[in-house]
């Protein structure tokens, strides 16, 4: 419970945007609700999103990510079985700052379910969190 207040207080008193309320719940609350499933939970929920979707082109995908606040995502490598994508906002900078734990595990089944529409091909997306960099890496690896 105490950990749930300390990341209460860094997104509340960290994270000056319109986008906090979703930070609480995305972070704190969904997480406190899910469990230990909340990660197999956040992936499928985000495949299930994609699939709602009528997405024909990363640009299509990148403009989603824009529009719901996920922030920009680019595509930064391309190889045959694999895409890299890269995905960056001012607030996961933030969030690296103030030691927010996160995931993005709702972005990358929204993103492995969008490029099999795209590639139709079976897709898997691992994400890796590069505070350094500022930015998380999206892989894509793409099973034919």
């Amino acid at each position: 419970m105490q950990k749930n207040i300390e990341q209460i207080e860094k997104i509340v008193n960290g994270i000056e945007t319109t986008g906090s309320g979703y930070d609480l719940l995305r972070y704190v609350a969904l997480p406190d609700l899910l469990g230990k499933d909340a990660p197999l939970i956040l992936y499928v929920m985000g495949k299930n999103l994609a699939r709602a979707q009528s997405l024909q082109s990363i640009d299509q995908i990148g403009e989603f990510f824009n529009k719901v606040g996920w922030g920009a995502l680019e595509l930064i490598k391309e190889k045959r079985a694999e895409h890299i994508f890269k995905l960056q906002t001012r607030v996961i900078s933030e969030r690296h700052r103030l030691g927010i734990e996160t995931d993005y595990r709702l972005e990358a089944g929204f993103l492995a379910a969008a490029m099999e529409q795209i590639l139709s091909f079976q897709c898997e997306c691992l994400e890796e969190e590069k505070p350094r960099k500022n930015f998380v890496e999206l892989r894509v690896q793409h099973y034919r």
